[in-house]
């Protein structure tokens, strides 16, 4: 399974950054997946109100487009309405697939409460790609040991995280060990894409640090990127799965659920 990871650095601006999406998947390289981060329609930091959008509305279906036209599956985060808030969604679209994971953890951490601007989901969710089950997360969703051990009981081999990661003291060592733990956790990839570091914008929201990680199934780290715009095109070996499972199985050994 070939997956592009695309570390941008989103605008305010939805439709400056579908040109960062459909140049994502330019450069994918023969990826079946291209993975952008959470927060790809529009940056944190600024009302989320007026540009979030359904998935049936105009962003996500040219994502959709872009998608189909490169015959790849896009996922990319964005905000969808939800009362008188929104929804983190993850969105998922390429051929024959059009679907969203609403992101089930609120990041009301660090001085920060997501949870008053956005409404939680609570759906799990996977998808298939020739055969092989892939799961969804997004960002804070990864200190939670429990979504990730659900994904691997879907059936999920890999989970793709999107991420728009706070900045701070230990972050940068925390997003790493977070993904490498819960890789042996569930033991699959995890593949976390995360927003570029932007500079300081002045802000106390979440606007990224870089260093999207992939990680095998044994906690081993794959490709770091640097904290810059970058991408990296990944090819996980599945075997890994089906060997990490045979040699470490916890997903089997659990006694609490």
């Amino acid at each position: 399974m070939r997956i592009a990871v695309s570390q941008i650095s989103s605008t305010t601006d939805p439709r400056s950054n579908l040109e960062l999406v459909r140049d994502a998947v330019r450069r994918a390289d023969g990826a079946r997946v291209v993975l952008l981060p959470e927060a790809t329609m529009c940056r944190f930091g600024v009302p989320l109100g007026p540009v979030a959008e359904p998935l049936d509305g105009p962003w996500a279906s040219a994502v959709h487009e872009i998608a189909v036209q490169h015959d790849v599956v896009v996922v990319a985060g964005m905000f969808t309405p939800s009362d008188d808030r929104v929804t983190n969604t993850m969105l998922v679209t390429g051929p024959d697939l059009h679907v969203g994971y609403d992101k089930i953890h609120l990041f009301d951490a660090f001085g920060f409460q997501e949870s008053r601007t956005v409404a939680p989901g609570s759906e799990v969710v996977t998808f298939d790609v020739d055969g092989v089950t892939l799961g969804v997360a997004t960002c804070y969703d990864i200190r939670f040991p429990s979504l990730f051990t659900a994904l691997a009981d879907q059936g999920a081999s890999a989970v793709l995280v999107g991420a728009s990661w706070g900045a701070g003291p230990g972050k940068k060592e925390q997003w790493e060990l977070l993904v490498r733990a819960r890789a042996l956790d569930c033991t699959s990839f995890v593949v976390a894409c995360g927003q570029a570091y932007p500079g300081d914008l002045g802000s106390s929201a979440p606007t990224g640090i870089g260093y999207s990680t992939v990680a095998d199934p044994f906690g081993n780290v794959v490709v770091q990127l640097s904290d810059q715009p970058s991408s990296s095109i990944v090819d996980l070996d599945l075997a890994q799965v089906e060997q990490a499972r045979s040699v470490l199985p916890v997903l089997a050994n659990r006694r609490l659920r």
